[in-house]
């Protein structure tokens, strides 16, 4: 056959195939023109889940008239006009393919009045982008999408549609995840004429928690940090949740670029990485996070839909949001509310080995972070001790014929005594848990997962403080890669060298392995290679030696921890205590399992029923 133009009805359904992929695409599409207009209310009404329609309504600034037409025909917009604008677009929309393509496999209205016309206008489209014929309408300003009979034309296409409550709760978890990235923006949502969501605006920080909690639950802003950092023009703020509040599934993970939902490879492996030894095995952490930065190092336009994004400098990226993800997680001790820890800001400048000079508490990572702990534990001066726990700890050093390190002088309290955020012990309990008592409540310790935890930091700090000691190999290992490969290892060569590795290429497709990490003596050493080199191909960044080294020093702090069944001095017990509050990500062991718990007076007055 000849070659041909294909309709423009055709050519807008082509393009549908695209963007509008069931009711919730059109929803998406439709909510960010009204983000774009400067709506402060959304209506979305919804019947038969989407299939019979989808009407939204906003008081944004409008359309006028005359541009009416043009918002119905392709590539038409006015949020750019030049490459220069798209390379640094802000708006959410910018295609001008939305209205056409929904418009072509559905029947569409659009009604829209500007604050100087004397009335909206209304016209109808089906996607042949002709015979638009404006008629007036009493619609106040604002717009108005109606959109009815989706696929109506395409029964193929239909015919893929799930169920009326399938649809319509993707159209809600659609709604809420894009009410979470404007909390300047108050969201109604009906169901076949029934209230679903109403969400009003939340300027302040305390309504925007209430936004959070009322679409992601009151108990993850209850076990989650607030955090705020910013460095090198980027900035990440939002609520991350402690590593014991995580689920099974990848579902309550939200995060906006430049107030864009999207999901990137790179950002899963940055948080993942950040969660590496904190989290239980199996388990995903949640979170709510919000990460803005110059919108010329980001590109928007790599998917039609948008909901994928290409950062231009990835390894800076990377390191930014490992960084500040691994600091929150790690500076939540003892004694904070979580969701209140102060805010911080990283001072670093990035570099290519950045992201694998990691370690624990005083490492080297991404260059100084110069943070202050908001709290400073005091010795255990037990002239401070309360009177109570004094003759407690007075009283077991006598059952345990122990002698006990302090006069009876001192069990008298301070006119303000401090009592440490965890408490004085007070028993061992099974020769397994610590029984403490702290001002609030009482709090229960694992003796070994708390050791394992303090030893393990105590590893990787005094790893991380020097070079990574590199071992010559008796012969020279030689690998076989692709030209591809050889010249990334030939590029990042002083990254090898930091990590301990000798690589040298010697010949067009091959490497020389000669030295590699001492601590790594007894690892596959050619996999390791390959395996650093795959990361740096798709990633710009690699772990691999990190998690291995960090493994190899898990082993030693478990072996070398606390055994149970070894019963503590109450001295031993209290050394572990102040220890415990001054070791990073101490809520968890190696493996991921919680260290210790508190019970408030609240909870056991509630337990017993007192006062009720």
């Amino acid at each position: 056959m000849r070659i041909h133009s294909l309709p423009i009805q055709l050519v807008n359904q082509i393009a549908a195939g695209e963007v509008v992929e069931r009711p919730s695409s059109v929803v998406k599409e439709l909510v960010e023109n009204c983000f774009d207009a400067g709506a402060q209310q959304i209506i979305i009404d919804i019947e038969q889940g989407g299939a019979r329609l989808i009407k939204i309504r906003d008081d944004g600034c409008g359309i006028d008239k005359e541009d009416l037409p043009l918002a119905l025909s392709r590539h038409a917009t006015s949020k750019i006009a030049s490459l220069q604008d798209l390379e640094q677009v802000a708006s959410m929309g910018f295609r001008g393919e939305a209205l056409p393509s929904i418009s072509s496999v559905a029947r569409l209205t659009l009604i829209s009045r500007t604050a100087d016309a004397e009335c909206a206008w209304s016209v109808c489209a089906d996607g042949t982008e002709k015979n638009f014929d404006p008629q007036p309408d009493p619609h106040p300003l604002g717009t108005t999408v109606d959109v009815q009979d989706l696929f109506y034309n395409t029964p193929a296409r239909r015919k893929f549609l799930k169920a009326e409550k399938t649809e319509f709760a993707h159209i809600e978890t659609l709604i809420k995840r894009m009410a979470l990235s404007r909390f300047d923006i108050s969201f109604v949502l009906t169901h076949n004429q029934k209230e679903v969501l109403n969400l009003r605006q939340a300027h302040e920080a305390s309504a925007q928690e209430q936004r959070v909690s009322d679409i992601c639950g009151p108990e993850f802003i209850k076990n989650s940090v607030t955090i705020d950092y910013s460095a090198s023009g980027l900035q990440l703020s939002g609520w991350v949740g402690l590593p014991t509040f995580s689920r099974s599934q990848q579902d309550m993970q939200f995060f906006y670029v430049n107030g864009r939902l999207v999901k990137d490879k790179l950002v899963s492996h940055a948080v993942k990485q950040a969660y590496q030894d904190v989290l239980y095995h199996g388990r995903h952490p949640v979170f709510v996070l919000y990460l803005t930065l110059d919108p010329t190092l980001v590109d928007v336009n790599a998917h039609p839909a948008k909901t994928e994004v290409r950062f231009r400098e990835g390894r800076l990226v990377h390191d930014f949001l490992y960084s500040a993800l691994h600091r929150s997680l790690a500076n939540v001790r003892p004694g904070q509310t979580p969701h209140v820890l102060e805010t911080e800001t990283l001072e670093y400048e990035p570099s290519s080995q950045a992201s694998t000079i990691t370690g624990g508490a005083g490492s080297a990572t991404l260059g100084s972070l110069n943070r202050q702990s908001s709290y400073n534990p005091r010795p255990p001066q037990q002239s401070s001790l309360p009177y109570s726990v004094g003759e407690s700890i007075k009283a077991y050093a006598k059952l345990y014929q122990e002698t006990p390190a302090y006069s009876t002088e001192d069990l008298t309290p301070d006119p303000a005594p401090v009592t440490p955020p965890l408490g004085y012990a007070i028993a061992h309990l099974h020769n397994i848990y610590i029984l403490s008592e702290t001002a609030t409540g009482i709090i229960l310790v694992d003796t070994h997962a708390a050791h394992e935890r303090v030893t393990y930091e105590r590893l990787k700090q005094q790893h991380a403080e020097g070079a990574i000691p590199s071992q010559p190999l008796l012969l020279p290992i030689k690998l076989n890669v692709t030209a591809a490969e050889a010249d990334l290892a030939e590029q990042e060569q002083e990254f090898f060298t930091l990590l301990g590795f000798e690589v040298n290429r010697s010949g067009p497709e091959t490497l020389t392995l000669r030295a590699s990490p001492a601590l790594l003596r007894n690892v596959n050493k050619e996999q390791l290679v390959r395996d650093v080199l795959a990361d740096l191909s798709v990633n710009g960044v690699s772990q691999r030696i990190e998690e291995h080294t960090n493994a190899i020093l898990a082993s030693m702090a478990c072996h070398g921890s606390v055994r149970a069944h070894r019963r503590l001095s109450i001295d031993e017990m209290n050394a572990l205590l102040r220890d415990m509050e001054q070791t990073e990500r101490i809520g968890q062991c190696n493996h991921g399992r919680p260290t210790w718990i508190e019970l408030s007076t609240q909870d056991l007055d509630k337990f017993f029923l007192r006062g009720q």
